[in-house]
């Protein structure tokens, strides 16, 4: 295609304030992409834009809006939900955790024996915790003095090993679930109270510990003060709510004013979402793309490279966002979909990637349309580490595309009976987006794209994207072996499982 078309660079992008996105390196035709565009208006697509933004309650299976778009509307905008405009509320809530971090940040705020907070612990698992470890990571040359750390993993040893780095007197704890009932969320709560409380006794629980919560009855049990509860909406699932309460370990990290930066970033892309023709709509054409070669080329994954460290995290967030939205088999009928829906997410950052599976990439046998994410300042002004990393991201996705022939191999005087392994096919398809600089508010417009593109898949696939009944299973079968395993008692399993818990109980 490049051969044939020398401008095709400049036709296949979209430059859209400081996004610069390529997509000229994927096998696409103006045809196809107008095909493309003709399928999701078919499926309705800009009609289900609409009631995306406007609150209809498109989480059918719960009956549930789907609004964290909402959380970061403007303070002039009305978002109606049940004929109420949920903004107010969104700000009033915004303004008290903007009270609560500066207080905490100043010192203002103390613990149970007068000394200043110099930590702060999370305590939340799935959306509760990947979102804010991903974005406090991702934005870490933003951060203040306070030091951050996350319990998700209702693994013990996990637990001890973040309470064994801070001290009791200087430690915040902020505990997030919606319920307030989560298994790990609370056993992990609980660790860290009988850990508090055997140095400072109970009464220092209501200094150090805040919850995002709508489990009043509950939370007064654990001796959470309610002035230190921050309220979670129904109308927002749990890996799309780092926008609302959820982000108060964000804002604690980074800053109230850095966190709104994060939310303004969100708000812009929401309105080139909402306005924009659907070829140069930017969660459109790259959820398009995926469904090009998921359903077309049969590709099953889908690699995401960012090229900065800051975003580690970006891929394992991104996995949650993707795969548990759009994991789905029934379709809007409530019928078995006889097509492929979702695709596996993985990745790491370049080039610690190259060295690791890029292998796979160049000289495998599947196709794995990639990701590559860069950009164009590095934060501390490196320019020479800068160029080197940034040689690696532009030359990797022309090594992808053109490959290396058979002749050019031998030109280079290769041994014959090595030249087969040294060939590389190319045209493997990658997707470049370059951004001028990592801040708060281009980072809320990348979180904000790949959310807009799970629900443009979600709309096409014909499934309902925001439910998550999968994740339940497993939780019931727990709950049940917990129970057998506190009695010393026996269930009925299969062989299997009968055979690990009888080899797990004999120590």
């Amino acid at each position: 295609m490049f051969e044939t078309d020398t401008q095709r660079g400049g036709q296949f992008k979209i430059h859209w304030e400081d996004f610069y996105l390529d997509f000229s390196k994927n096998h696409l035709s103006s045809e196809t992409c107008e095909l493309l565009s003709q399928l999701a208006q078919e499926c309705e697509l800009p009609t289900a834009i609409k009631q995306y933004f406007e609150g209809q309650r498109i989480n059918v299976t719960e009956n549930r809006a789907v609004l964290h778009t909402a959380l970061r509307a403007d303070k002039s905008k009305s978002v109606l939900f049940d004929n109420e405009n949920v903004v107010p509320e969104v700000h009033n809530v915004l303004e008290k955790i903007d009270q609560f971090c500066l207080s905490v940040i100043s010192g203002d705020a103390k613990g149970a024996t007068g000394k200043t907070f110099t930590d702060v612990v999370n305590i939340g698992i799935g959306g509760s915790d990947l979102g804010p470890v991903m974005v406090t990571e991702a934005l870490e040359h933003y951060r203040n003095h306070l030091g951050l750390h996350f319990i998700s993993n209702v693994d013990g040893d996990h637990v001890q090993e973040i309470l064994k780095k801070v001290n009791p007197e200087t430690t915040l704890f902020v505990v997030v679930s919606k319920s307030f009932t989560t298994q790990e969320t609370l056993a992990n709560a609980t660790t860290a109270k009988k850990w508090l409380t055997d140095v400072l006794g109970e009464k220092a629980v209501a200094a150090h510990f805040v919850a995002v919560s709508t489990n009043l009855s509950m939370i007064n049990t654990f001796g959470i003060d309610p002035d230190n509860v921050f309220p979670m909406n129904d109308w927002v699932g749990g890996r799309f709510s780092l926008w609302s309460a959820v982000g108060l370990t964000i804002a604690l990290g980074i800053g109230p004013k850095n966190f709104r930066s994060l939310l303004e970033g969100a708000q812009k892309m929401d309105d080139h979402f909402a306005q924009t023709p659907l070829s140069e709509n930017i969660p459109v054409v790259l959820a398009l793309i995926t469904i090009w070669y998921n359903n077309f080329y049969g590709a099953e994954s889908e690699a995401i490279i960012p090229y900065t460290q800051y975003l580690h995290r970006l891929p394992a967030y991104l996995q949650q966002g993707i795969m548990e939205s759009n994991g789905k088999s029934i379709d809007r009928n409530g019928k078995p979909v006889d097509y492929q829906t979702g695709n596996l997410i993985w990745g790491e950052p370049g080039t610690n990637a190259q060295h690791a599976f890029f292998q796979l990439i160049h000289q495998g046998t599947k196709t794995i349309p990639a990701h590559f994410i860069g950009f164009k300042k590095s934060l501390f002004g490196n320019d020479d580490h800068h160029q080197k990393l940034m040689a690696n991201f532009f030359a990797q996705t022309e090594a992808l595309m053109q490959g290396k022939s058979e002749t050019a191999v031998r030109q280079e005087g290769v041994n014959e009976n090595l030249v087969p392994f040294k060939v590389f096919e190319g045209n493997n398809p990658t997707t470049t987006l370059l951004i001028d600089k990592l801040n708060p508010e281009s980072l809320g417009k990348l979180i904000a794209m790949y959310e807009h593109k799970i629900f443009v898949e979600g709309i096409v696939w014909n499934i309902y994207s925001y439910d998550q009944w999968g994740v339940e299973l497993g939780k019931q079968l727990a709950n049940t072996i917990l129970e057998e395993l506190q009695n010393n008692s026996k269930g009925q399993h299969d062989s299997s499982t009968n055979g690990l818990l009888r080899h797990f109980n004999a120590g």
